[in-house]
């Protein structure tokens, strides 16, 4: 299911998803995880992070309030980033943007579209959404 593009998937099956998807990420990779509230993008960065080899799952949360969360992984540092309250890209200065992607194992970005151009060109593009026919599954779509 990894190649696929596009995917109807139940919480259990986008978590084993995102589990192979994190575990096939090159070192440096950047995904950018795009729908609207409620759609599943922490539980999916969730999922992720465990392929990527987050230590401690628990410390997956969204980073709504403190726009980004760093956690330990077994080869290095995975960056989760929300941008939502993020008010003008430039502001991502503050935040040490490109040297948290320099150092990254992986980051994984939250309302990439608040970055406004300033993720790299390499950016995987994952948008998930509600399918208004089955509320227990969501739309997977991999655009990069």
């Amino acid at each position: 299911m990894i190649g696929a593009r596009i995917a109807d998937l139940t919480e259990p099956a986008m978590a084993e998803w995102g589990r192979a998807f994190g575990a096939a990420l090159p070192h440096g990779a950047v995904v950018a995880l795009h729908g609207e509230l409620g759609a599943g993008k922490t539980t999916l960065v969730r999922a992720i992070a465990a392929g990527l080899g987050v230590l401690d799952l628990a410390e997956v949360t969204s980073p709504t309030y403190a726009l980004v969360h760093e956690y330990r992984a077994a080869n290095g540092v995975v960056v989760h980033a929300d941008l939502y309250r993020l008010r003008r890209a430039d502001e991502l200065d503050e935040l040490g943007w490109e040297e948290l992607l320099a150092g990254a194992r992986a980051a994984l970005v939250e309302w990439p579209e608040r970055a406004d151009g300033r993720l790299p060109v390499t950016t995987r593009h994952l948008a998930l959404s509600h399918l208004p026919t089955d509320p227990e599954r969501r739309r997977l779509e991999q655009r990069g």
